[in-house]
């Protein structure tokens, strides 16, 4: 077996960032109305800043596999060409298409050579998902190298027009024509954006990240799903797909939206994020003293207090100071979020020869978790 390192970071955020004041711009209004939560939830999630890879009109301006090629090619120079690519491992939650995969119209952009491909899917554990079929394909010798990409191009499905048929059927039955605020919440907290890791076998440059160890776990055996798409939640919490929907109900319930069921994430995230972490940390027999950078992903600072409480009810005691988070400046990127905070980690001169660092990333789809434990070399 090979040792593993992260040599090389890239990002792509796309154009200029977007203040919260200029939000509802970009996306549009529901109903002609601003909408009524929109102040709460950024109040409480604390994002300052977020990029929208589409224009103030709402055209898009990339799309997914744009973002993930533009971050990837962040990654070659001189030293890492294109050409010295072996694998490609990609995850995302918004893909541009059903078919073909997302690593496969990736790949189609970059126009290098023949490449494995690995494709992701899922919510944020996506990004996670992609870096370990790299670290192990790495790790076994499968490959020398590995490009590991977490993304989203989210922006077009939060756009006002994905909501105007439900809107329209709301008002022909005399309801109240606002969308649920499952739909409404997530249209302040989510943002376009890729990140990429190249993977090694053996270090390069001034500072690699040798990793150590990587843990995942689900909790869909006894959890209903909480964030979803393509499909609606049943009273018994089982989820209708859309293939079952007739053309008709897909727009008037707005079927294809992104929507998060608020009671159940706020029930179980905080509780099965202490849960695992502490098994994935007693698993590999480290301690809170071992972690030097604690990198969180969080969808929100609403969940900072909470998460920190919960570690410490489970041993698991990890002071502020340790904590490095970037969600303020680019927003919730989902599956490419601990990607972004890495980068910038990584290149913020701060890092130790010696120095451990935690990644911690939490999925709300029906409940999975994943760590990563690195080594500054």
């Amino acid at each position: 077996m090979f040792e593993v390192y992260i040599t090389k970071t890239g990002k792509y955020l796309p154009n200029e960032a977007v203040s919260n004041e200029e939000m509802e711009g970009y996306l549009g209004f529901i109903n002609d109305t601003a909408s009524k939560a929109r102040r709460i939830i950024l109040r409480n999630n604390k994002i300052i800043n977020r990029y929208y890879a589409i224009d103030k009109e709402g055209n898009s301006t990339h799309n997914n596999a744009e973002l993930t090629r533009n971050a990837v090619a962040s990654l070659f120079d001189e030293d890492f060409t294109s050409k010295d690519m072996e694998l490609l491992s990609c995850g995302t939650s918004t893909p541009d298409v059903f078919l073909p995969s997302h690593a496969a119209m990736v790949h189609g952009l970059l126009k290098n050579q023949s490449v494995e491909l690995n494709s992701s899917s899922g919510v944020c554990c996506a990004g996670m998902n992609s870096l370990k079929f790299g670290y192990l394909s790495v790790k076994s010798g499968n490959t020398k190298n590995a490009v590991c990409t977490g993304s989203e191009k989210v922006s077009t499905w939060m756009k006002s027009n994905k909501y105007e048929q439900e809107i329209t059927n709301l008002k022909r039955l005399e309801e109240q024509p606002i969308i649920a605020f499952k739909k409404d919440f997530l249209r302040w907290m989510l943002s376009d954006g890729a990140g990429a890791f190249l993977l090694e076998n053996s270090p390069r440059g001034a500072i690699s990240l040798k990793m150590e160890w990587m843990e995942a776990y689900s909790y869909a055996h006894e959890l209903e799903a909480c964030m979803y798409a393509g499909g609606d939640k049943l009273e018994n919490g089982e989820i209708k797909p859309w293939s079952e929907y007739s053309t008709e109900a897909l727009f008037n319930d707005s079927i294809f939206s992104i929507k998060q069921d608020v009671k159940v994430l706020d029930k179980n995230i905080l509780v099965k994020g202490a849960e695992s972490m502490k098994n994935a940390m007693d698993k590999n027999n480290i301690s809170s003293d071992d972690i030097d950078y604690f990198l969180p992903h969080v969808s929100s600072n609403f969940f900072v207090d909470g998460l920190q409480k919960s570690l410490s009810e489970n041993g698991i005691d990890i002071p502020f100071e340790k904590w490095f988070m970037n969600l303020s400046k680019v927003g919730n990127v989902g599956s490419a979020s601990i990607y972004l905070a890495l980068d910038e980690l990584m290149n913020s001169g701060k890092l130790k020869k010696g120095e451990k660092i935690l990644l911690s990333v939490p999925e709300s789809g029906r409940f999975s978790f994943a760590y990563a434990y690195l080594t500054v070399y």
